[in-house]
């Protein structure tokens, strides 16, 4: 009698797509990516709970499953705009001392350009701040001091060490955290006003002021703006 033939081995079950996310990850997105868009354009004062359930197409208990209550979420929307603002900043001043040396006036503008087209790029990093500087959010006072601050610090320091070290001199910036505070405040609200659409000026505009109050001139009249 002729021998069975071997038997087959069970099929595997078909593999998930790799980047597919677990529903409950998307979930989680869902509910950020709207709280994020809320609380930039109304404030956590001028969000409920009910409204960002409501804009991600998820019920309440949904919502607190997956974050908790609406101050983890600002919290986690809050973390998420300083780690992005972060990793930008790090880059671009990596950037700034390699150039300081040689042209500090171009490592100037190539970081105020890089954090320009930064809140251009992700508008509601910016709107989250303005609204903090409106007195939203009150009760998160510790979120200045652990995050805006070390940023700032950060710009600051690398800035005013690189000009205190040009063979020259011929920087001679008064006050190297107010001008880091200017940028930050114009640009958070130029990307936030009417004349958003005017990139190319607002950039030849804060490049100059930039540079006159670092004492490094303006730039040269060619310098080719780039929005």
């Amino acid at each position: 009698m002729p021998e069975s033939p071997p038997a087959s081995p069970p099929a595997s079950p078909p593999a998930s797509p790799a980047a597919a996310p677990a529903p409950s990850d998307a979930s989680r997105e869902r509910i950020v990516a709207a709280a994020t868009a809320l609380f930039a354009d109304h404030g956590y004062d001028g969000t409920s709970t009910r409204r960002i359930a409501a804009e991600a197409g998820l019920n309440m208990a949904t919502v607190a499953y997956h974050v908790g209550g609406k101050p983890d979420l600002y919290r986690e929307v809050m973390l998420r705009a300083h780690l992005a603002e972060q990793r930008v900043l790090a880059d671009a001043l990596r950037t700034f001392r390699t150039l300081a040396p040689t042209d500090p006036a171009a490592a100037v503008t190539g970081l105020v350009d890089r954090y320009l087209d930064f809140c251009l790029d992700q508008p509601h990093i910016p709107a989250l701040w303005m609204r903090r500087w409106l007195a939203d959010a009150a009760e998160f006072a510790d979120l200045e001091a652990s995050y805006a601050r070390p940023l700032i610090d950060s710009v600051r320091d690398t800035v005013g060490e690189a000009l205190a070290a040009l063979p020259d001199g011929s920087a001679v910036p008064a006050d190297v955290e107010m001008t880091v505070w200017t940028v930050l405040w114009s640009t958070h609200g130029f990307c936030r006003s009417a004349v958003r659409a005017e990139v190319p000026r607002f950039r030849a505009h804060l490049r100059a002021l930039v540079l006159r109050d670092l004492g490094l001139g303006a730039p040269a009249p060619n310098d080719p703006e780039h929005g």
